[in-house]
């Protein structure tokens, strides 16, 4: 066992054998940074005063399904034909309130109600005590419970506390995911502060209860993070036989004309301009899907910094619309690595001289980066696939 993992697993343990008396003064000091940063102390007191860890919570952490499942796992979990079925009711069903949110922020119905189906399967998890959590017990457990991020999560949880205080929620209502994201779109406490909007006027901005300020809010944040109204996410691409796959890097942005010139052609051509800029990554590699990546893409991916979810929620928008699914199947053979085995991954890449800046598991650019690099060194496609055969291939190669 790696020492992070075994620092996480030691705390969790602790956490599940430590009595409230244990664990109680940690959550409890979270009452003066709380009112310092102007939360009121009789509400901050009654919050965390008495409150007890949630040790699922920190479980939680360690199996994030949008960084350990094979990204057409991901996907085909959440864009099902019932899922579909269900979004086009939406669509149906909250059309005027659509039609007016798309007026207001220029954010297409389709990517809206993507967000929804994929946040909160639009809101019929909310009530589900299996799956939602008290946020603020959520967060005060990661911000005394998560080495990794306790200033993010205590930040988080005053942010809650304000979202209590203005009102905008009720103790019993401020529910959400183990990671404290809330209401029907799973907002971050910090980002419901900053970006959620009353848009049914009603005095109050409910990500619960009201489906028009939940997807306004999503509007809202979208536009704040640069969304570009009229712009499609992207699309499916098709590759020539001899194309140069060190070319496909996610970072480098050429128009599409200048793709077309490479012979790279968007399965979807409709509406896009030649001067539109687009990245080209290959998720799975040579052998799956390509994707031809515009702006927008980037946009979703800072509402989660996962691939595996940017595409689902893209995908189910255009699936919304009516279009069909992927073209090119994924390489359902291939074995997916383990975190123990993406760290592997990540120190015999640096080892070899081709740094992946922090070793964390996490496949990432830079890591896909200095897989390309490798593979071109040892005169394999430079596809930057991170797979089972290609840790061996790298094992093989340090022995």
């Amino acid at each position: 066992m790696r020492p992070a993992v075994m620092l996480r697993s030691t705390l969790l343990a602790t956490l599940l054998l430590a009595s409230p008396a244990h664990a109680e003064p940690c959550i409890e000091a979270l009452v003066g940074p709380a009112v310092e940063a102007g939360v009121p102390r009789d509400l901050a007191q009654a919050q965390l005063g008495t409150l007890t860890p949630d040790a699922a919570v920190l479980a939680a952490t360690q199996n994030q399904a949008e960084f350990t499942k094979p990204v057409w796992a991901y996907v085909e979990a959440s864009v099902t034909p019932e899922k579909i079925a269900e979004g086009q009711r939406k669509l149906q069903q909250w059309s005027v309130a659509l039609d007016a949110i798309e007026a207001r922020y220029g954010v297409d119905r389709y990517t809206l109600v993507a967000f929804w189906g994929v946040e909160s399967s639009y809101g019929a998890v909310l009530d589900d005590l299996t799956v939602v959590r008290p946020a603020i017990r959520s967060l005060a457990t990661l911000a005394c419970g998560d080495p990794g991020r306790p200033d993010y999560w205590k930040a988080e949880l005053i942010a809650a506390l304000k979202i209590l205080a203005a009102g905008d929620a009720t103790p019993e209502r401020l529910t959400g995911s183990w990671a404290g994201a809330l209401g029907n779109t799973q907002f971050m406490p910090s980002v419901f502060l900053s970006r959620a909007v009353d848009f049914d006027g009603d005095g109050r901005r409910d990500l619960w209860g009201s489906v028009p300020d939940s997807l306004a809010s999503t509007a809202n944040f979208l536009v704040a993070e640069g969304w570009k109204t009229g712009e499609r996410w992207g699309s499916e691409a098709t590759l020539p036989l001899d194309f140069n796959l060190a070319l496909a890097d996610e970072t480098t942005a050429r128009t599409l004309a200048e793709w077309r010139d490479l012979g790279v052609r968007p399965v979807r051509d409709d509406g896009l301009k030649d001067e539109n800029r687009a990245t080209l990554f290959l998720p799975t590699g040579a052998r799956g899907p390509a994707f031809l990546l515009l702006p927008n893409f980037a946009v979703i991916l800072r509402y989660n910094t996962s691939f595996s979810y940017a595409l689902t929620v893209a995908h189910l928008s255009d699936r919304l619309r009516g279009l069909p699914g992927f073209g090119r199947d994924w390489p359902r053979g291939d074995r997916m690595l383990g975190a123990d085995e993406r760290r592997d991954l990540q120190t015999l890449l640096t080892a070899q001289g081709h740094p992946v800046g922090t070793v964390d598991g996490k496949v990432g650019p830079r890591t896909r980066a200095a897989l390309r690099a490798f593979q071109s060194s040892a005169g394999l496609p430079p596809d930057g696939y991170a797979d089972a055969t290609m840790l061996d291939t790298l094992r093989a190669k340090t022995r």
